[in-house]
């Protein structure tokens, strides 16, 4: 763990030590940048440190889910497509004896406050120890760059009675790393997001009884796991720089996009042999990979829902759970909340241990001592309570910390109170230096992680050398590049079907008193790529002022 001088100063503070902030920190290292990175946990991984929950698996696959890097990934092998939590959190351990992100890193320190200090362009930032929760530091950088993440800021509802419950209780991000013994007890599991999926196919089998309470159906697809040996491997990397060159092109990051043909132009036979086609693939091929109008046309989107809805339904024995899993009609288009990867999820309810409970008829009215109770007065009992209830998603990362720019008066979380404004989603007006990668009004939930945070990096490495070279001092976002950009992202997003998914993470509706609207741009990574294109400094930084 790197150490700390009394108000040390650096060219850069990265803030998360994901994907995001691994990689920023090795580029700024390249190319001669001092900096530091702060981590509130115990070690590097972002998500993949903190969620331990049973099942936490990732649903981008290899090889395109890591940096592209060849000494990051010339002596690692894999072992799945889809690699589960322990199998990432070493790789980032392998990726750290490459590149020693931890020689300049403080881990259990958590950043609470930035603020800008005009008289000497830096940013003065305040962090706190997660340890003792006492221990504070102070450190300035010219440049501040924020790597949160896109879902780290867990949400849990403020259930009337909530401290009521006896028995144990916490949300899948906060699963304890050592693990929970959930043999022979009675569970109840609160939503029916990723983490709810895949928590509920891994303890399905163990528990005693499970209860689900599900408020809105989770559109789910076949994962298609394979196991990876040496051969494989080998083969893999004898392609990859093929293969991370074409994620660059796609429209998610991933080495497939959406077919080039409308659903409608399709025979019926032709549609679902080719639904067929998407499905035995597996993974998000039935998402982003089938006709282009999926996300853009109601009835082409309803013949989607129909194929998937008929593959549940012969998965679920019981007629009443099979209806509540896969409704006849759509409470939202498919595709406009995130598919969850699964491969046991449905059959789970055929067991008789295993119960579902609709809370968007009858929702959940308080917590009690023993479990809850539903509106019709309905009680259930239970001895652990999983809250699967998702996060404040892209945003509550930034606005948890008390971050301010020239206008000391305001943060960051009331500026953004009736909306997000930044530029190219890397940059705010007002908020000098400060930056965000794989944050809101990016593609960030969108496209693959690895190739989004190399993309954006990339970007600001070349945009922080350029001001080195030039003896540039500062660079803003300006209001009419955020205007601009903002009315790109609301049109793109408002131009589809993702606005009738009400109460998604995808437009803030998860959370109570959050504004509204697209939160990520939706138009794909190569018109993404095109609009930091313009932004460039030769280029004339667009949408930016540099002094």
């Amino acid at each position: 763990m790197g150490s700390l001088p009394a108000t040390p100063h650096y060219d850069a503070i990265v803030v998360g030590g994901g994907f995001g902030g691994i990689y920023t920190m090795h580029m700024l290292r390249r190319f001669k940048f001092s900096c530091h990175l702060f981590e509130r946990g115990s070690g590097l991984g972002g998500a993949w440190h903190w969620n331990c929950y049973p099942g936490a698996r990732v649903d981008s696959n290899v090889p395109i889910y890591q940096f592209t890097a060849d000494d990051a990934w010339d002596e690692w092998n894999w072992s799945e497509r889809y690699p589960g939590r322990s199998e990432l959190k070493a790789y980032f351990n392998h990726v750290d004896k490459v590149w020693d992100i931890s020689k300049d890193t403080s881990y259990n320190t958590e950043v609470r406050g930035a603020t800008w200090d005009e008289a000497n362009k830096v940013w003065k930032v305040t962090s706190v120890s997660t340890i003792d929760n006492e221990t504070t530091n102070t450190a300035t950088a010219r440049f501040l760059i924020y790597c949160t993440g896109l879902n780290a800021q867990p949400w849990m509802p403020d259930f009337k009675g909530i401290e009521k419950f006896k028995g144990f209780k916490t949300h899948t991000s906060l699963w304890p790393e050592a693990g929970l013994d959930v043999k022979g007890k009675r569970v109840g599991i609160i939503g029916t997001g990723a983490s709810g999926v895949q928590t509920i196919q891994e303890i399905g089998p163990e528990v005693e009884k499970l209860m689900v309470f599900q408020r809105t159906p989770n559109t789910a697809l076949p994962m298609d796991q394979e196991h990876y040996g040496h051969q494989e491997n080998n083969t893999m990397k004898d392609g990859l720089h093929e293969l991370f060159a074409k994620t660059r092109t796609t429209w998610s990051g991933f080495l497939y996009t959406w077919k080039d043909q409308l659903t409608k132009d399709a025979t019926p036979e032709e549609r679902e042999a080719f639904y067929e086609q998407q499905w035995k693939k597996g993974g998000f091929e039935f998402w982003v990979g089938n006709y282009k109008d999926i996300a853009i046309d109601q009835e082409a989107n309803e013949h989607a829902y129909a194929f998937w809805r008929r593959k549940v339904h012969e998965r679920v024995k019981d007629p009443r759970k099979a209806e509540l899993l896969a409704p006849k009609k759509q409470l939202h288009p498919i595709g406009t909340r995130r598919p969850c990867l699964e491969s046991s999820f449905y059959e789970v309810f055929n067991q008789p241990n295993v119960d579902l409970v609709d809370v968007r008829t009858t929702p959940i009215a308080e917590i009690t001592e023993k479990g809850l109770k539903l509106a019709d007065g309905t009680e259930y009992e239970f001895d652990m309570m999983i809250l699967a209830t998702g996060f404040d998603s892209n945003t509550g990362c930034i606005t948890n910390i008390d971050h301010r720019g020239k206008d000391k008066t305001t943060s960051i979380k009331d500026r953004w109170a009736q909306g997000v404004w930044t530029n190219l989603g890397m940059a705010t007006a007002g908020y000098p230096n400060a930056f965000y990668i794989y944050g809101p009004q990016s593609p960030a939930a969108f496209v693959n992680a690895a190739t989004l945070v190399e993309v954006q990096v990339d970007w600001l490495l070349e945009v922080l050398r350029h001001m080195r070279r030039t003896g540039l001092t500062t660079i803003e976002a300006t209001e009419e590049g955020e205007q601009k950009w903002r009315g790109e992202v609301l049109a793109i997003g408002q131009g589809t079907l993702f606005p009738k998914a009400v109460g998604g993470w995808y437009f803030g509706g998860n959370i109570p008193g959050k504004a509204q609207e697209p939160l990520n741009y939706m138009a794909g990574l190569p018109i993404y790529k095109e609009r930091l294109e313009y932004a460039r400094p030769v280029n004339g930084f667009g949408g930016f002022r540099v002094e």
